[in-house]
């Protein structure tokens, strides 16, 4: 493997992957990039490889974006990762930050952040956007306030955002590679988290606060 700067891409479509690796190359001169198309795939090159750097998707196979950050914590706690998503940054940068990643970057920024995104990273620095900032700080002095999605967990997070988005239980336990009963239970603690009794007053909510 090359002595240079060694960078793991993760996502599942192959054309996002050879856009990011182009913006890399482009960039940096002595660079060793691989490219895999799903967490499993992650976690396989990095049980066998030395990375400098993971820049992962955020939806992709399991394990996703946040499970991965939880896994590499225990077993590569030195090996930072940025985190790529379509999804705006005020559904997810803090849950990915809180879980340890090194930044957050939508997608659509890619092509002009991630090179500042990955030579503030690559320096032993968090990589988070002004907005980011702010609303960690603003969190911090209102923590007594915490909205309700923020009393889930990730896997129920997610869950909420399918059923609000009108997925049923079955489409979301064939996605999520769990069973329905699994789901159901999910469902059941959100429901109790939140103290809504209804999907649809789950979907009126994640509505009103731009969660879908």
């Amino acid at each position: 493997m090359s002595t240079g700067l060694r960078i793991l891409i993760a996502d599942d479509h192959a054309i996002v992957r050879r856009g990011l690796k182009d913006i890399l190359e482009d960039e940096f001169a002595d660079v060793f990039i691989t490219e895999v198309k799903d967490g499993k795939e992650l976690m396989k090159m990095t049980r066998t490889a030395e990375w400098d750097i993971v820049i992962s998707d955020l939806t992709m196979p399991e394990p996703n974006g946040l499970e991965v950050i939880k896994l590499l914590k225990d077993e590569k706690p030195g090996l930072p990762v940025l985190i790529l998503s379509m999804h705006p940054e005020d559904q997810y940068a803090i849950r990915v930050l809180r879980a340890g990643a090194a930044g957050y970057l939508c997608k659509e920024s890619a092509g002009d952040e991630l090179v500042k995104a990955t030579r503030l990273i690559l320096q032993g620095r968090k990589y988070i956007t002004p907005s980011v900032a702010q609303k960690m700080a603003g969190q911090l002095t209102k923590d007594t306030s915490k909205q309700l999605h923020e009393l889930l967990s990730d896997r129920e997070y997610n869950v909420l955002k399918m059923i609000a988005s009108g997925k049923t239980v079955s489409e979301i336990a064939d996605l999520l590679n769990l069973s329905v009963g699994t789901i159901s239970t999910y469902r059941s603690r959100i429901l109790e988290k939140m103290q809504f009794k209804t999907n649809s007053e789950l979907t009126h909510y994640a509505v009103q606060q731009g969660l879908v």
